[in-house]
C-alpha cells in the first residue's frame, strides 16, 4: 500500500472530525501459532502497518489536526527470541505518518490532549457481552475516571463512509483474493468424490490458497454436503460426503485483509439429478436477475425485496409452497452485504449503492427433507454505469460444473 494513499485516507477522515474530537485505533494483539497475525482492519486502513500492539491517534483541537502513531519499543535482549521490532523511522517511512513515538510514551503525550476533547471515536467493535474486554475497554475506563465528560463512540459507523468506497488498489486486492479462491474451488471440483470427508475438501482449499502466498481465509470455510448444506452457518466440515449429493462451498481467501466471499454448489458425482438441476437452475436464475438490477441508486433493501419475490415464485414452481408466507421455510437470509476488509463489511444493510461499493449476491434454497442445499454467491463491484462481476470467471453454469467435476 502506498503511503500517499494512507495519507489521503487520513486527510479524508480528519476533515470529517469536528473540532475538539479525537480518534483512537488500536492494532491487534499478537496471535499464537497456528493463527497467523492478522491486523485490525481499521488500523490497517489508516496506517498500512502489519505490527501488533500499536495505537494510531488522530486529533482536531482548535481546528488544528494532528496524527500520531505509537509503536512498541525494541528490546535488544529479546531480538534473539522475537526478532527486531519495527523502528520509528521505518514506521514513518512506510505509513507516511511523520509523528511516531514509542508506546511507553503514549500516556504522557495524550494526557496533554485529553483536557480539550469532548468526543472520541475508538475501534471497540461489536461483540457479545460475555466476551473478554479488549484493551480499548480498559483504556476508556481509565480515561472516564479522569474525564467523565468525554463521550466515547465506536469507530465503525464513523469510518464506514470511507471504507465502503473502494479505490482501484482496494479492488485489485479483492480481485486477487477472488481469483485465488476460484482456483481453489476448481481444484475441489476436480478432486471431490463421494465418501470423502468434508474436511478433506477444506484441506484442498487451504492448500491451494496457502501455496499461492495467501496466509488468511476471509472467514471460516463452509464445506457442506447433503443435509449439512441446508444449515446456513455449518462450519464443522466433518461429515462424510454422501453418494450423489450436492456439496455447498462458502469460502474466501483474504489478500492484505481484503476479502473474497464466494459460494458454489456442485454435484459430487459429476452429474446433477433431475431434481437437483431443477432447484439449482431456479437459484441461478434468481441470482442472475438480481445481479442485473445492480447500479448506483439501488438500495440493498430493493435487492432483498426482489429476491424474496423471485424465490417465492421459484418455490411454487418447485411445488414446495402454496402461499407466499411459506417462503421462509426454504430461504432465510438476506441476498447481499457489503464486502471489503471484513467479509461482512461496514455499511448499512439498507444502504443505497454508490460507485466503489462491493457487495455479494447470494440467493439460496435449502430443502432439508430432500437433503438439497444450494447457494450461489458472487462478488459485485458497483461502477459509475452499473456493475462488474469480479468473480464471473468461477464456473457456475451446469454444463461447466458437470464438465469439470466429471474429470
Amino acid at each position: 500500500m502506498d503511503k500517499n494513499q494512507i495519507l489521503t485516507r487520513i486527510k479524508a477522515v480528519t476533515e470529517n472530525l469536528d473540532d475538539n474530537e479525537m480518534l483512537f485505533v488500536f492494532a491487534s494483539a499478537p496471535q499464537n501459532y497456528p493463527v497467523y497475525f492478522k491486523q485490525d482492519n481499521n488500523f490497517l486502513y489508516l496506517t498500512g502497518l502489519e505490527i501488533p500492539n500499536a495505537i494510531f491517534v488522530l486529533t482536531k483541537i482548535k481546528n488544528k489536526a494532528a496524527s500520531m502513531l505509537f509503536i512498541e519499543r525494541g528490546i535488544p535482549a529479546m531480538e534473539v527470541w522475537e526478532g527486531k521490532k519495527m523502528t520509528i523511522r521505518k514506521a514513518a517511512e512506510l505509513s507516511g505518518i511523520e509523528t511516531v513515538y514509542n508506546l511507553d510514551q503514549f500516556d504522557r503525550i495524550i494526557s496533554f490532549k485529553l483536557p480539550f476533547i469532548r468526543k472520541s471515536y475508538i475501534n471497540i467493535g461489536f461483540e457479545p457481552i460475555n466476551r473478554p474486554l479488549k484493551p480499548q475497554h480498559e483504556f476508556i475506563d481509565r480515561i472516564k475516571k479522569r474525564y467523565p465528560d468525554i463521550i466515547f463512540r465506536d469507530l465503525t459507523n464513523f469510518i464506514s463512509k470511507f471504507r465502503t468506497q473502494k479505490d482501484d488498489w482496494e479492488v485489485s486486492q479483492m480481485q486477487q483474493a477472488i481469483d485465488v479462491t476460484g482456483s481453489a474451488i476448481e481444484s475441489i471440483y476436480r478432486q471431490a468424490k463421494s465418501g470423502m470427508m468434508e474436511y478433506e475438501l477444506e484441506a484442498i482449499l487451504q492448500y491451494e490458497i496457502t501455496r499461492r502466498g495467501f496466509r488468511h481465509m476471509a472467514f471460516k470455510p463452509i464445506i457442506a454436503s447433503g443435509v449439512n448444506a441446508t444449515i446456513l452457518h455449518y462450519v464443522d466440515n466433518n461429515g462424510r460426503i454422501p453418494e450423489d449429493s450436492l456439496v455447498l462451498l462458502d469460502v474466501g481467501a483474504s489478500c492484505n485483509n481484503y476479502c473474497a466471499d464466494i459460494s458454489r454448489t456442485f454435484p459430487v458425482s459429476g452429474k446433477f439429478s433431475k431434481r437437483q438441476q431443477a432447484v439449482y437452475l431456479e437459484v441461478l436464475q434468481v441470482q442472475e436477475e438480481i445481479i442485473e438490477l445492480i447500479k448506483p441508486g439501488v438500495s440493498l433493501t430493493d435487492l432483498n425485496k426482489k429476491t424474496v419475490e423471485l424465490i417465492t415464485t421459484a418455490l411454487k414452481r418447485l411445488k414446495l409452497i402454496t402461499s407466499d408466507a411459506e417462503y421462509k421455510k426454504y430461504y432465510m437470509h438476506s441476498v447481499s452485504h457489503h464486502l471489503g476488509l471484513d467479509a461482512h463489511d461496514v455499511g448499512a444493510r439498507d444502504s443505497i449503492l454508490e460507485p466503489g461499493n462491493v457487495i455479494t449476491v447470494e440467493p439460496g434454497i435449502y430443502i432439508s427433507e430432500e437433503q438439497i442445499g444450494i447457494r450461489i454467491e458472487d462478488d459485485i463491484l458497483v461502477t459509475d454505469k452499473g456493475k462488474r462481476n469480479l468473480s464471473s470467471s468461477i464456473p457456475k453454469q451446469i454444463k461447466d460444473l458437470e464438465k469439470i467435476c466429471a474429470r
